[in-house]
């Protein structure tokens, strides 16, 4: 059997062979809506660009190849017009009455999502610390059928076990589906499915689009019966990115390894530093050997990733100067660019579950930690915790 191609090979040419028209080296952007068709539902295998599109397909094609590379058999990707485009489809598969078991300090819009939309609908939800695969047995019921969780989560970076979680569900219920929001680690860092997860999710806006300049979502699993119900729901729904969104979010992947290297070790020598700075209370990021999810990082995880949160010791108001006072962090939502970014969750991405049981404390602030040089944003730091 030949060889499998490393991770970096696979970002450039997973998906993306030469142009067979032209011998462009780099995936044409296909900006069209529709195809000639040679006699009446005779195509070359493309009708319309919500159900099919060249530069969709190899986008696909390469998300599958990436989050399939530690394990045997074929992988099965889909690219959606945003994350919580993503989201809203996987949750498609399940129905009114059904359980989810998602986690405590799930993502702000996920949360929204859940409880403000599919809810009303009849799906039933329970919220619980996933990293501990004891909560997450326990809050199993007769009618669950999908355990969502983010490793790590945002914005409190809670690590969870993904491999003793798929066990402890897989022993209780086999019809019972995990699904992983890798978006944090990115497929570089983390691979869920060679873990036991049934389906990878992903904001392709984020790491994997690595540049802030493209919203996108994607699904990969290796379950070929769920992969035919999701890619019909893709059509049915029309959720669907435009070929120049996919065609970015490719060139992005190319160096997604390299960027990945460059945020964990900037977000490591960050924390380190924050952990002994006089007015941090607390500083999170599982690449610490305090974080109480570090020793599962280090098994699951390739580093540590490029996002670290802090709690300041005099709350949301010394939070709100912090974050009005940085030069090179910008104050924005969103994360995984090339550029470092800070954000107060309680106030931003996480309004939304503002009151619940989920809400963030006001003193947390959220940093993108960006490929800039890390003296120049240590240094941007240090004069905004001053303020």
């Amino acid at each position: 059997m030949p060889k499998k191609d490393s991770f970096e090979t696979l970002a450039i040419h997973a998906g993306q062979a030469p142009d067979p028209a032209t011998g462009a080296v780099i995936t044409p952007i296909y900006q069209t809506s529709t195809y000639a068709q040679e006699q009446v539902g005779v195509t070359k295998g493309y009708d319309y660009s919500r159900t099919i599109n060249p530069t969709r397909s190899a986008l696909e094609a390469c998300l599958a190849a990436l989050e399939g590379q530690g394990i045997d058999g074929p992988t099965y990707g889909l690219a959606f017009a945003s994350g919580m485009a993503a989201i809203d489809t996987l949750l498609k598969l399940v129905k009114p009455g059904e359980h989810v078991v998602a986690s405590n300090d799930v993502y702000g819009g996920t949360y929204r999502l859940f409880e403000r939309v599919l809810a009303d609908y009849g799906l039933k939800f329970s919220y619980v610390d996933v990293s501990n695969p004891q909560q997450v047995e326990a809050a199993l019921l007769p009618e669950t059928r999908l355990v969502w969780i983010e490793t790590p989560t945002n914005p409190l970076l809670k690590i969870s076990d993904i491999a003793e979680t798929a066990a402890r569900i897989k022993n209780k219920n086999s019809q019972i589906k995990l699904a992983v929001d890798n978006t944090f680690a990115s497929p570089y860092l983390q691979q869920p499915l060679a873990l036991g997860a049934d389906f990878v999710v992903h904001s392709t806006t984020k790491y994997l689009g690595g540049h802030s300049d493209v919203v996108g979502g994607a699904i990969v699993t290796q379950d070929a019966t769920a992969y035919e119900k999701l890619k019909f729901l893709q059509n049915a729904v029309g959720a669907v990115p435009g070929p120049m969104d996919v065609w970015l979010t490719l060139r992005g992947i190319k160096t997604l390894a390299l960027r990945m290297e460059r945020h964990s070790a900037n977000a490591m020598r960050i924390a380190e530093y924050l952990s002994h700075h006089s007015v941090v209370a607390e500083v999170i990021y599982p690449g610490l050997p305090e974080h109480p999810g570090h020793q599962v990082a280090k098994r699951q995880m390739r580093l540590f990733g490029g996002m670290v949160s802090l709690v300041l010791k005099n709350g949301a108001a010394a939070a709100n100067r912090m974050v009005a006072s940085t030069r090179i962090f910008t104050l924005a939502e969103s994360l995984g660019g090339v550029e470092s970014l800070i954000e107060v969750p309680a106030a931003m991405t996480h309004a939304s579950v503002s009151g619940s049981p989920l809400e963030v404390p006001g003193g947390l602030v959220r940093l993108s930690v960006g490929i800039e040089h890390v003296d120049d944003l240590l240094d941007d730091l240090e004069q905004a915790l001053k303020v």
